[in-house]
């Protein structure tokens, strides 16, 4: 066949498949306005119908008219929030993990806000597996903080479209105040002793957490050693009755060197060592549990009910530690919790974000009968204390109160945001002293 020939016999099949695409709804334009024309036609009449005209109870129907973000700086990283907005005037808010792309996570979310407008944001779980679902392969980090952030905005818009907080949506509260602790500061010894005492003095806190010495350019004995005198100066600071978790931040990857550090840290009676090793590997995690006397904490690496179904299962932990703005959100927690419950374990939410990812777990430690305490850092300066109009602040017995406004009971400072511009953020890389990289 000459070339003229095959060329155009070429055309001709290329046209006839793409009459044929369009016969059957397919070859839509490519971006996102295209994508969501084809959603629609495929899903026109399919999927939750609204009950009553789409009242729920004596609520007027609702529907999701819009979805903003906002990142923000924060001093180092940032916050990635989630606004959603109703035909009723209402809005609901939320905040997605910062996973260092921050700006894919912006990314995501815009795209999920062309599955959910039109929506009721109250069917809180049919909008989570619409997102979970039609993703199909499992969500990591990014994809899991942004159906995380927008999941928080739809409880808050159910609860103020109910007039209540969101804790009442959840099966009611189980408590009358939220144990909280904070990381302590320091370098050495002295100073992360005397960094403990203030914080214990200043703000009656029962519980605190500190971190351990063991840079990939320290060796093996050296970190052991100085981590124990480390925990060792914060105990002899705060006295006996101060709960202290101790966090290795995954540095190590052996198995037999956490066990060793346990070991030094027993006689001063940690509440917890967390995140012990490495998250991926479950075998290990639970051969370290079955040497060591102490408590293991782990799970802020851990997305969704799935893998920490595996995890929870393994009972190589105390305490499990998702993370509300990472796991999938509040129902998707609770469930975790669930799941940790009938293992006998608590529940300590990993929380290292801003005043409001603190106020949606405030919500779930309410609601959740095996939640032990919440990570915490003080709104006292910067950011945080700027962020919300009303961010919660913990009271002088180490203790924050549970809001009883409708839905989260906080509202985002809008206003000040503009003093906060985001940065250009990833997590640092850590190196050994033979050049190559290590996990951290």
């Amino acid at each position: 066949m000459k070339r003229r020939h095959f060329l155009a016999a070429g055309g001709w099949m290329a046209a006839a498949r793409m009459s044929t695409a369009q016969q059957n709804g397919e070859g839509q334009p490519s971006g996102p306005r295209g994508r969501t024309r084809a959603r629609e036609a495929s899903t026109e009449g399919k999927g939750l119908q609204p009950l009553d005209g789409g009242k729920i109870g004596n609520a007027p129907a609702m529907k999701i008219t819009d979805i903003k973000t906002f990142l923000i700086g924060a001093g180092g990283r940032n916050w990635v929030y989630v606004k959603i907005l109703t035909d009723q005037g209402l809005h609901g808010l939320g905040e997605a993990y910062s996973a260092g792309p921050d700006e894919a996570t912006i990314k995501v979310i815009e795209d999920f806000k062309t599955w959910l407008v039109g929506q009721d944001p109250r069917n809180v779980q049919y909008l989570f597996d619409l997102m979970y679902n039609t993703t199909r392969f499992p969500g990591g980090l990014v994809v899991s903080a942004a159906i995380s952030g927008i999941e928080h905005a739809l409880w808050d818009l159910a609860g103020k479209s109910a007039g209540v907080p969101v804790w009442a949506l959840l099966g009611g509260r189980t408590r009358n105040k939220i144990r909280t602790y904070q990381s302590i500061g320091g370098n050495t010894p002295e100073e992360a002793a005397a960094s403990a005492k203030q914080l214990v003095e200043t703000f009656g806190y029962t519980a605190l957490k500190m971190s351990i010495m063991a840079p990939g350019t320290m060796s093996f004995n050296q970190s052991i050693r100085e981590s124990a005198a480390r925990v060792a100066a914060v105990r002899q600071a705060v006295g006996p009755d101060i709960d202290i978790g101790v966090d290795v931040h995954t540095k190590f990857v052996e198995v037999q060197r956490a066990v060793r550090l346990a070991r030094a840290i027993e006689p001063y009676d940690p509440m917890w060592m967390e995140e012990p090793i490495r998250p991926e590997n479950f075998d290990a995690m639970k051969k370290l549990s079955e040497q060591v006397r102490i408590p293991l904490a782990s799970g802020e690496s851990n997305y969704g009910k799935y893998e920490f179904k595996e995890l929870i299962e393994s009972q190589a932990l105390d305490y499990v530690q998702p993370d509300i703005c990472l796991c999938g959100g509040v129902l998707e927690m609770k469930k975790i919790a669930a799941m940790a419950e009938a293992q006998y374990m608590l529940v300590a939410p990993h929380n290292p974000m801003s005043p409001l990812g603190t106020a949606v777990n405030v919500h779930f430690a309410a609601s959740t009968p095996n939640f032990h305490i919440l990570e915490y850092a003080a709104p006292v300066s910067g950011a945080r204390k700027d962020v919300l109009k009303e961010p919660l602040m913990v009271k002088k017995d180490g203790y924050l109160e549970i809001p009883n406004k409708p839905g989260w009971g906080v509202e985002l400072n809008e206003e000040a945001f503009q003093h906060m511009p985001p940065v250009r953020w990833k997590r640092g890389t850590n190196f050994r002293s033979d050049g190559s990289p290590y996990f951290q």
